[in-house]
């Protein structure tokens, strides 16, 4: 023990000794010659100060944030970050053939690096109308850059972060830049580039750049080096691309996996979805402190003016009536006082306005749903249902579910429930697959507040039924209210959750139907078998009571026959 602690533990008896003791000890500890603790000398904290704190303070990019923190974005381990990024790049990809109407064509190349275990290139190619040169740099390595965080109208991207956050991944986790190679012209050649972020910035820095040959007349290849984890089964890249045709139709995939297998999804129809225009916020959906600030913003030169030409479903009378009864018709909305907005945005609350257009939505369609889960889903029996639209927070949305049920091939003929398969949920949103936190969206809390035992399905509280039974449900809105920023799951918005419940129950009853039919025609098919078992001995017996004629015993065996079958009912 060094000086310092005997001196320590000494002090401390000290506490506990008579005054004469205390004396001596601290005599003897002040006679003992003190020793230099060998070694580097501890550092020792000084107490900061506000201009000490002040000079260490910085702005922080958006970037650079992200990047300390990708698992937000779900890129928080190697499985799910290459999961992450197929989905990004092809929701890219789609997005921007079906804006230029055309009938998307989507390969996804994944090859594994040589002499790499956790290393893969991913390479996704569109057939869409391509990027001008100028945008490529900043759409691939710069987050929060894109058309359609702004816009109110439904598409599969929203903020803007996902293909640049996948760049920036591979860049963090290997150091390779992300390489691009778009045309949008047949008569021009294709651009070439080699773009990477400079998280410190949220900038992008070309590392190389070209003109070169392109195998399509216009669209886009995104290639990007990353770390990842190919695994095949739920949650993997193979089932993202199945969910994907489901919900696409009318897209033809090519998926050549990492295990060298190919797999083709067929287009499905030749027609495109439904293309959703740009609308302007609804009054409802705007809370005081926006509508405050877009009035103080706003071009128009009156209050009446502004409601009209800013917001949708605001005639000109009905925002002159509107103005008129808040008291503030003769107010500029340039010079508009937070008191003044509060009055307003009271009086909107009060005022019945019309529900928002729905033409900014676009559903799948009952057919395309089916077709949908054709091409995946070998079942006897599908059901769909597509909602009338409905608003929440001002957003207009609509709910479509589709079930397939009774797998081919795999049909158990037991009547006990516990060896029955857990239903499979897919969920989409925007046409796009959420395959993680399913147990925290409003999709399997509706699913589960169901009551399916109404339906023919066994059901335990509080867990999805049991059935060979497919169900997808797809939510179709301007701005879906995802629970993060990776957006796989759809928050407990009440509306949301009442109307997946009414799609879900629509599919259930035409389910309820089909499997009581089946049931019917099950016990049916049995009884009849009871009937050309049992006859032949009855004819004998009743050969051997009535001394018949074996004519007359085949005679009365057929009538028998006619009379029991014609009185079942299928």
């Amino acid at each position: 023990m060094s000086a310092k602690g005997s001196a320590a533990k000494e002090q401390m008896n000290f506490n506990f000794g008579s005054e004469e003791t205390a004396v001596e000890q601290q005599q003897d500890v002040a006679q003992k010659p003190k020793t230099k603790r060998r070694g580097r000398k501890s550092k020792q904290s000084v107490a900061a100060t506000a201009e000490s704190m002040a000079t260490k303070q910085r702005d922080i990019s958006i970037s650079e944030f992200f990047a300390k923190n990708r698992h937000l974005l779900g890129f928080d381990n190697p499985r799910k970050a290459l999961l992450t990024a197929v989905k990004e790049a092809v929701d890219n990809a789609l997005d921007a053939c079906e804006e230029g109407h055309i009938l998307p064509s989507i390969r996804v190349t994944i090859e594994q690096v040589e002499n790499y275990d956790n290393r893969f290139v991913l390479k996704v190619t569109d057939n869409g109308p391509g990027i001008v040169k100028k945008q490529v740099p900043n759409i691939f390595a710069r987050l929060l850059y894109g058309s359609k965080f702004h816009r109110l109208k439904m598409s599969r991207g929203q903020q803007g972060i996902g293909i640049s956050a996948a760049g920036m991944y591979g860049l963090i986790t290997t150091g390779e830049p992300v390489q691009v190679v778009s045309r949008t012209n047949k008569n021009k050649p294709a651009y070439h580039c080699h773009v990477q972020i400079d998280t410190s910035k949220n900038r992008p820095d070309i590392v190389y750049d070209e003109e070169c040959d392109f195998e399509l007349p216009t669209g886009t290849a995104v290639s990007i080096t990353m770390e990842g984890r190919y695994l095949r089964g739920k949650q993997s890249v193979d089932e993202y691309i199945e969910q994907t045709a489901m919900a696409n139709p009318h897209v033809s995939f090519v998926y050549n996996a990492p295990d060298g297998n190919t797999y083709e999804f067929p287009r499905k129809t030749d027609e495109l979805p439904f293309m959703p225009v740009e609308i302007k916020p609804h009054p409802y959906g705007v809370e005081l402190g926006m509508l405050y600030k877009m009035a103080r913003d706003t071009k128009g030169k009156s209050l009446p003016e502004f409601l009209n030409k800013d917001f949708s479903r605001v005639s000109k009378p009905l925002s002159r009536k509107i103005c008129k009864n808040a008291k503030l018709l003769s107010v500029k909305p340039s010079k508009i006082t937070l008191q003044q907005a509060e009055k307003l945005h009271k009086e909107i609350g009060q005022t019945k306005i019309m529900a928002p257009p729905t033409d900014c939505i676009g559903p799948i369609g009952e057919e395309n749903l089916i077709e949908g889960l054709e091409r995946v889903v070998d079942a006897d029996f599908y059901a769909s249902c597509t909602r009338k639209p409905a608003v929440y927070r001002g957003n207009p949305f609509i709910i479509e579910a589709a079930l397939a049920y009774g797998f081919k091939g795999e049909t158990d003929d037991s009547d006990d429930d516990d060896k029955q398969p857990i239903m499979q949920l897919k969920r989409i949103a925007n046409r796009v697959p959420l395959l993680y936190q399913q147990s925290a969206g409003a999709v399997f809390k509706s699913v589960v507040e169901t009551n399916w035992r109404n339906y023919g399905l066994s059901q335990s509280k509080g867990a999805l039924p049991r059935g060979p039974l497919v169900l997808m449900v797809h939510i179709a809105s301007v701005w879906v209210p995802f629970t993060s920023e990776s957006k796989e799951a759809i928050a407990h918005y009440p509306e949301i959750i009442k109307e997946i419940k009414l799609a879900v129950q629509e599919c259930g009853r035409k389910l309820g139907t089909h499997i009581r039919k089946q049931r019917r025609i099950k016990q049916e098919l049995k009884k009849q078998s009871y009937i050309k078992t049992y006859l032949p001995p009855i004819g004998e017996a009743l050969q051997e009571i009535l001394s018949l004629k074996d004519s007359e015993v085949e005679d009365l065996v057929g009538k028998l026959a006619d009379v029991l079958e014609k009185s079942r009912k299928f």
